[in-house]
């Protein structure tokens, strides 16, 4: 199981730097990737050259949020942490807390 996760964490990181490229090669007025090479629509990629980026930052996009859900439910703690711990041990009189403390010194 920490080997699924070690590589679906390297995976993430590939797809959120490319989403973070693919996202800024893009230009604000639709010329995109194609604009750069060739300065206008007959480009190399192209009259579509936008709809293939577009497609492509969605497939990534859903990539993303895809392989964060999975690194969650792989990385979650099944056992009592953090607050319910505390609030468990509290209740149980384990911890004697600050309370206790200041007035037995």
């Amino acid at each position: 199981m920490e080997m699924l996760g070690i590589l679906l964490l390297v995976v993430f990181i590939l797809v959120a730097i490319l989403l973070v490229l693919l996202v800024l090669i893009q230009n604000e007025e639709g010329d995109s990737i194609g604009g750069i090479f060739a300065g206008g629509s007959a480009s190399a990629f192209g009259s579509r050259s936008g709809n293939v980026l577009t497609r492509a930052t969605s497939i990534l996009g859903a990539l993303f949020l895809i392989l964060s859900l999975g690194l969650a439910l792989i990385n979650r703690d099944t056992g009592p942490t953090g607050v319910e711990a505390a609030g468990r041990q509290q209740s149980a009189g384990q911890d004697g807390g600050w309370e206790t403390s200041t007035a037995e010194e």
